[in-house]
């Protein structure tokens, strides 16, 4: 079977993206983690890592956005995944800054847990194109 330049470039592809989901993966477990450090009396400094860190998830996924419109322009007709977006707000981002305390942090690391779990249900979905594109491949 000869190969197919098409579906080679889309693997290729999908190989930058998991990188990329990766590295917002590790980025969200990270802020998740200052987070649980933060519900238990951080303050100003750990606000700032856990932002730090987000800002890096959110960076990640803004490149894996524009890499996966690529990525549908090279399959066509193939299904993908829909285009992620970061779940955490600028009001959250906002409160967690201004209105510091017990419960802005905890609705903050709920964010973080539900854009980290958004993030692994993607990098599933994109091992699965993976695979399935290598066997057409």
């Amino acid at each position: 079977m000869a190969e197919n330049p098409q579906v080679n470039d889309a693997i290729s592809l999908t190989n930058q993206i998991l990188e990329y989901v990766e590295q917002a993966e590790r980025s969200l477990s990270s802020a998740r983690n200052w987070g649980f450090f933060d519900v238990l009396g951080g303050g100003f400094i750990t606000d700032m890592i856990k932002h730090s860190k987000l800002n890096h998830a959110r960076n990640a996924m803004d490149s894996v956005n524009y890499l996966m419109q690529r990525l549908q322009q090279t399959l066509g007709s193939i299904q993908i995944p829909a285009d992620y977006r970061m779940q955490i707000g600028n009001f959250a981002t906002f409160a967690d800054f201004f209105f510091d305390g017990v419960f802005a942090d905890v609705y903050m690391v709920s964010k973080i847990m539900q854009s980290l779990d958004e993030v692994r249900n993607l990098k599933k979905k994109l091992y699965e194109l993976k695979a399935r594109l290598e066997g057409i491949q």
